[in-house]
């Protein structure tokens, strides 16, 4: 399991407690002005100018297939980079940076709804809650969806 990140920045999404590995993690932000795209998935909110460089905007809730909720002042994006791709996923609010040991990681579970598995990598079984790890190659993937 040497491949698995060590540190992971977490966020939460809805009921999910979610993380992504910390070094795929170029920053995260309270909520900017979206240049929104006409006929572009669901899932996109928009566009992001982020210091001259545009970075598709993904709504995680949408893209796991639970309830949407309106953007505020209050909400955040995690940038998240991935071989020169970058995406910023809207997320509900940003946890801290956590170390996980390999012996708590396994795959994901066989009920998870096909639309999520090419994005959960698999699940931290952490004390009294489930850390579900995102898979930081699947960014460019949700740009197509």
């Amino acid at each position: 399991m040497s491949e698995f990140p060590r540190q992971l920045c977490t966020f939460h999404t809805a009921n999910l407690f979610l993380g992504i590995d910390v070094m795929a993690v170029q920053e995260v932000l309270l909520v900017r002005e979206l240049t929104r795209v006409s006929l572009a998935s669901a899932t996109i909110e928009g566009l992001l100018n982020l210091r001259g460089q545009i970075v598709t905007t993904i709504d995680l809730r949408k893209r796991l297939g639970l309830p949407s909720v309106a953007i505020t002042q209050d909400t955040m994006f995690v940038i998240v980079s991935k071989d020169d791709e970058h995406v910023a996923f809207v997320v509900d609010g940003v946890g801290n940076v956590i170390d996980v040991d390999e012996s708590t990681f396994e795959l994901p579970p066989d009920n998870l709804p096909a639309h999520a598995r090419g994005m959960i990598r698999g699940i931290h079984k952490l004390e009294g809650t489930l850390l579900h790890l995102l898979d930081p190659a699947m960014a460019s993937q949700l740009q197509a969806v």
